[in-house]
């Protein structure tokens, strides 16, 4: 099992993804600052081409299109499957800046029956 957060935890994430379906055109370069954890701030970054994760890494991405931030008790509640992400957002709990069109594209995304389940599996194999 991965450490959440780890770089180890972010190749995880890629490997698990592979096994999504393809969506043409859903695409994002997303960095996502995660503030006030008990090691300090985590930064990280996603790359998600057609509906698949295709690169996920720590530290900052220079072309993101988008940055979400949120608290770390929330990012791990939300990992957990203890919060909605999109009821987080609507909440205001998780703050975006960049192209917020781009972030509505992925909605579907991540209300499909399979990234559910990802999520499910990614959890079932993170160390917390």
């Amino acid at each position: 099992m991965a450490k959440w957060l780890s770089e180890e935890w972010m190749d995880q994430l890629v490997t698990m993804s592979a096994s999504q379906p393809v969506r043409p055109g859903v695409n994002a370069r997303m960095q996502y600052e995660v503030v006030g954890g008990p090691e300090g701030d985590s930064h990280y970054y996603w790359i998600i081409q057609d509906g698949v994760l295709k690169e996920a890494k720590t530290g900052k991405l220079d072309d993101a299109e988008m940055t979400l931030s949120q608290s770390y008790e929330d990012a791990l509640r939300i990992t957990k499957g203890e919060m909605d992400a999109n009821t987080a957002f609507m909440q205001g709990r998780i703050k975006v800046t960049g192209d917020m069109g781009k972030l509505m594209s992925l909605l579907p995304l991540t209300n499909s029956p399979e990234y559910k389940q990802l999520q499910d599996e990614v959890l079932a194999a993170t160390d917390f």
